[in-house]
């Protein structure tokens, strides 16, 4: 590709970061950008914990780009299909926008289970809106629960607990972040939690909602029933890709692509001029295996829009794979965590720096190869950020090798 129009379906970090390599990479051509909401990009990180907490404004979450990316930008509407074989978007205001080149980057939405009376008093957070709304309901609240033990669910606790309010927490698993992160660290970070005071409700899940004239009543399957003034739901998300079901690209927990970010066509080929990257996007990371996911982590989205944006300009039998080590950060009641690779996929530990018992150490995550040998796929640092770096770039090599390092 060197000239005409490339379309970004998607107005977040992934969007503009292809973007802005675009322009790095020397594309002269028209950029067109659309998004739904009616603002430009802002970082979604501190909505569940700064901004609720106080600490950050809503004003000093707009992302500054790095380089002027001289788009065109579409907001307030969104794309509601796609016709691949006449390189067309159709937007929900109703325009046609045709395209040489598309950039699918249209994020995920909170899962929102049936039963729940999501509302005043219910809530969500993705967007700016729904924080401000959250934030409003937890000025008005003393008691506050949240349904859900992954980041998400534990951010809003911490911050509601910042507040002082009573915050009771519903997870179905008996340790929070148990799935990403396993069972050792998810007991340091369900401990820290029960230090702050932070209700733990393990094991258990909200089998019926009731809304009362002064607030909601949940009933838990162990028999317990809460009563509370605000609920925030957590339960983890689901790419935003109904909007493709017709457009005949494949879809599988995401815009299915192939290892250098260009989406699946039908008959399961790569499609020329056409890649997807972020939270909606799920390809095979080569440094782990063949096995297609979605990585849902502020820094992926940042480098998969980067490498989406230079397999758009190569073409799908010159780009290179997308072979990232997954990173992501959170901070809980004081305690730092830090993650690099893919923990989950790990079917063994093993202590790296410290132990587990000290509070501060850094573990790894392994499992063997076709030939028995342990791969490290991941490693966790709480409270060690340093340490965690020397591990950073042996993920993906057998352990023994880092070791001999």
């Amino acid at each position: 590709m060197s000239s005409g129009r490339i379309a970004v379906a998607g107005a977040g970090l992934g969007a503009l970061s292809a973007a802005e390599r675009l322009r790095e990479r020397g594309w002269t051509g028209e950029i067109v950008i659309v998004g739904d909401e009616p603002r430009r990009p802002y970082n979604r990180t501190p909505l569940s914990k700064q901004l609720l907490a106080g600490t950050r404004q809503p004003a000093e979450l707009r992302l500054a780009a790095h380089r002027d990316v001289d788009a065109t930008w579409v907001l307030g509407t969104s794309a509601v299909a796609l016709d691949p074989h006449q390189r067309s978007l159709h937007l929900g205001d109703g325009r046609r926008l045709d395209f040489d080149g598309l950039v699918i980057a249209t994020g995920t939405t909170p899962r929102r289970p049936g039963g729940i009376p999501f509302g005043r008093r219910v809530h969500t957070v993705r967007t700016l809106d729904d924080a401000r709304a959250l934030d409003a309901a937890l000025g008005r609240a003393r008691h506050v629960v949240v349904v859900g033990g992954g980041f998400i669910g534990c951010e809003v606790a911490c911050a509601a607990r910042d507040r002082a309010l009573t915050v009771s927490l519903i997870e179905p698993r008996e340790a929070l972040l148990t799935g990403p992160l396993g069972p050792t660290v998810a007991a340091t970070v369900t401990e820290q939690h029960a230090k702050a005071g932070v209700r733990l409700h393990l094991g258990t899940t909200v089998t019926r909602w009731e809304e009362t004239g002064r607030g909601l009543r949940l009933h838990l399957s162990d028999g317990t029933v809460l009563k509370a003034d605000a609920a925030v739901v957590a339960v983890g998300t689901e790419p935003r890709t109904d909007w493709l079901q017709a457009s005949g690209v494949q879809l599988a927990d995401g815009v299915s692509c192939d290892p250098t970010c260009h989406v699946i066509g039908p008959d399961g080929r790569a499609l020329d001029g056409i890649v997807a990257a972020g939270d909606a996007a799920t390809w095979p990371n080569l440094r782990f295996d063949a096995v297609p996911r979605r990585v849902e982590h502020w820094i992926n989205a940042i480098e998969m829009g980067q490498h989406a944006a230079d397999s758009l300009l190569a073409g799908p039998t010159a780009a290179a794979p997308f072979t990232p080590v997954p990173r992501f950060w959170s901070h809980q009641h004081g305690l730092r965590i830090q993650s690099a690779g893919m923990p989950a996929l790990g079917t063994a530990t093993v202590p790296l720096t410290g132990a587990p018992k000290s509070g501060r150490y850094v573990l790894g995550y392994t499992r063997p190869d076709q030939h028995g040998t342990e791969i490290l796929v991941g490693a966790v640092a709480l409270d060690a950020p340093r340490a965690l770096i020397a591990y950073r770039d042996q993920i993906g090599l057998p352990l023994a090798r880092r070791r001999a390092a």
